[in-house]
């Protein structure tokens, strides 16, 4: 199985690190497994998982923040302390979601968030370019 790529999500207005390390499931694959079966997510981790309208918890075994996203990398929606073994649907015009651990990060509806390569890491690939600059 190939290595996962990490980059870094950083708000677009004016810049500053949301996570450090964000992982990306892209792939049919990557975004089947998810975070089925981790033991924990970092604080300064996450899972964005594009394209993605809807999510389960299903082998997940810790509760998550979710972040819905539209095709401008904008956040459409919150939904805080969502539990193992459960679902969540995006509202209309979801594209994308960003998963984190409970209370690891403080965004909220509105904000314009995009993914930036870190050192080591090619260029973003197609999937992303909704979350360029």
């Amino acid at each position: 199985m190939a290595t996962q790529r990490v980059y870094r999500l950083v708000a677009r207005a004016d810049g500053h690190t949301i996570l450090d390390r964000l992982l990306v499931a892209d792939g049919y694959w990557s975004r089947f497994v998810g975070l089925q079966f981790r033991r924990n997510l970092p604080a300064d981790g996450g899972l964005l998982i594009v394209p993605c309208p809807a999510i389960h918890t299903c082998f997940v075994r810790f509760a998550l923040d979710l972040f819905w996203l539209d095709r401008n990398g904008c956040v459409v929606d919150v939904r805080r302390g969502v539990a193992p073994w459960r679902t969540a649907s995006g509202p209309s015009g979801t594209y994308a979601v960003v998963e984190t651990a409970c209370g690891a990060v403080a965004l909220a509806a509105g904000e314009s968030l995009v993914v930036e390569p870190i050192e080591g890491v090619a260029a973003l690939p197609k999937s992303l370019a909704f979350m360029r600059r």
